[in-house]
């Protein structure tokens, strides 16, 4: 029978240390440039949950891309009037009013629900895009990849909502063009708009 002499402290001490001392390759955890691409310029807008819409009026604010042209020129209004006018019944989603800054655009909608409201939107920005792309003889997405919404709930938001797209022109544009009335908007251009039909926008919009 072979006689195996016990290992000496020492040597055990050193094994173990060699052991913790190992570089074991490490699964998972956080790593360069995995998940989900954080936000940037193109995407316009911060991907927050937007609100749920149950047939009521919506403000939404939608900015164009970088080498888009100025809007507030008649060349690109009148096509973007178009699209206002062919889209502003559609998929059940109103364009009650809107206005056209440099940039971007504010509309006052309605919309049946969020489904319709998505719908509408998807469908007026194909319109504008397409518009804006012929009088620029360019191609390719105008728009930002997301627009903007919020819900009016109450008199106050709604009536709020109004006067801030009607009078958007006056934070924008210089003294020149600051007078009372918009004429890249609705109040002035009303043609490409619809009625509303819901209780707020009937009796709290201007004239309500």
């Amino acid at each position: 029978m072979a006689f195996h002499a016990p290992l000496s402290k020492n040597y055990a001490k050193s094994s173990f240390m060699k052991q913790l001392k190992l570089k074991l390759p490490r699964w998972g955890g956080k790593r360069r440039g995995a998940g989900r691409k954080p936000n940037g310029p193109k995407a316009g807008i911060w991907h927050v949950t937007r609100a749920r819409v149950r047939r009521g009026p919506v403000h939404v604010s939608w900015h164009m891309r970088v080498g888009t042209w100025n809007l507030r020129q008649f060349k690109c209004f009148k096509v973007l009037a178009g699209a206002f006018a062919a889209a502003r019944d559609r998929f059940g989603m109103r364009i009650i009013h809107f206005s056209v800054q440099g940039n971007h655009i504010h509309l006052i909608v309605e919309a049946d629900d969020t489904d319709a409201l998505s719908r509408g939107m998807q469908g007026l920005g194909v319109r504008v895009a397409r518009a804006l792309n012929r009088v620029m003889k360019k191609r390719g997405k105008r728009l930002a990849d997301r627009y903007h919404s919020h819900v009016l709930r109450t008199p106050a938001e709604v009536r709020n909502a109004v006067h801030y797209v009607l009078r958007n022109h006056l934070k924008h544009h210089d003294l020149v063009e600051k007078c009372e009335r918009d004429e890249f908007s609705s109040e002035a251009f009303a043609a490409p708009t619809t009625s509303p039909v819901t209780w707020l926008m009937k009796h709290c919009g201007p004239g309500g």
